[in-house]
């Protein structure tokens, strides 16, 4: 019997979603090793500077949210043949596999290994983002609401997780930093974060992408404000300018439709 590789594709995705869904619920309401997610991050992890305030966490509400609306839509019978969902391949399964087993090993303990499993959902996510070209054409509105929208929120907020889990597993293998201070290599992740997020506001219009980096730049600053002032401060100007290129852009894009 011939498999229709598109219904293949569909469902392939549609399952890899929501599995990985799953498996991030069952991690945080009855973790097998006895300790969540943040946790384990507040428990391993305190001399982490770069580690948001908690509450930042809760963005993997709105990202799941965002990609289960897109497994379903994709799903649709009607949606078999869209060129955008073929384009997408199995990218975001891919990435929601490797974000099982970065929970698995996360939860584990074994922090090493699980940078190579955030790889693992970064780098699909990269090719996923350039593949259908987010942000540098109009769509039309459901496509753009269910398809761009929960591709770049999730792909920023892995961006600043990936930049977190690297942190921690260098901290947890005792790395010395070549003698500079945890201060100074705070900065420099959070001024190369948000460089990062320049450019892709500045290149794809991706306001989504960049409110991401926003949210994670204030949550450091709220983290640190009454440990570190100079971070909290650093952190804090970072968000604040990325706020300032977000509406530039947007009042730029605005002049030109005039």
């Amino acid at each position: 019997m011939k498999i229709d590789q598109d219904r293949l594709r569909q469902w392939v995705n549609f399952l890899a979603i929501l599995s990985a869904f799953g498996i991030n619920i069952w991690a945080n309401i009855a973790p097998w090793k006895g300790l969540t997610i943040g946790e384990i991050s507040t428990t391993f992890f305190p001399n982490v500077l770069i580690i948001p305030a908690n509450y930042a966490f809760a963005i993997w509400g709105l990202i799941y949210l965002g990609l289960i609306s897109l497994a379903i839509y994709q799903v649709l019978s009607t949606q078999s043949n869209n060129p955008r969902f073929r384009q997408m391949g199995y990218y975001l399964a891919i990435s929601s596999l490797s974000q099982i087993i970065w929970v698995l090993l996360f939860q584990s303990q074994l922090f090493t290994l699980s940078v190579m499993a955030m790889v693992g959902i970064l780098i699909p996510l990269i090719l996923l983002y350039l593949r259908l070209g987010i942000n540098l054409t109009k769509l039309p509105f459901l496509q753009k609401w269910l398809i761009n929208f929960p591709i770049s929120i999730y792909f920023a907020w892995i961006s600043v997780a990936t930049v977190i889990n690297i942190a921690s597993a260098l901290d947890r293998a005792n790395w010395g930093g070549w003698g500079i201070s945890s201060q100074v290599w705070t900065a420099i992740m959070m001024v190369v974060s948000a460089t990062i997020a320049v450019t892709v506001i500045w290149q794809r219009r991706d306001n989504v992408y960049g409110g991401v980096f926003v949210w994670a730049l204030v949550a450091i600053a709220l983290r640190q404000i009454e440990e570190n002032l100079t971070l909290a401060v650093i952190a804090g100007v970072l968000a604040g300018l990325l706020v300032l290129i977000i509406i530039g852009r947007k009042a730029k894009a605005r002049r030109k439709r005039i």
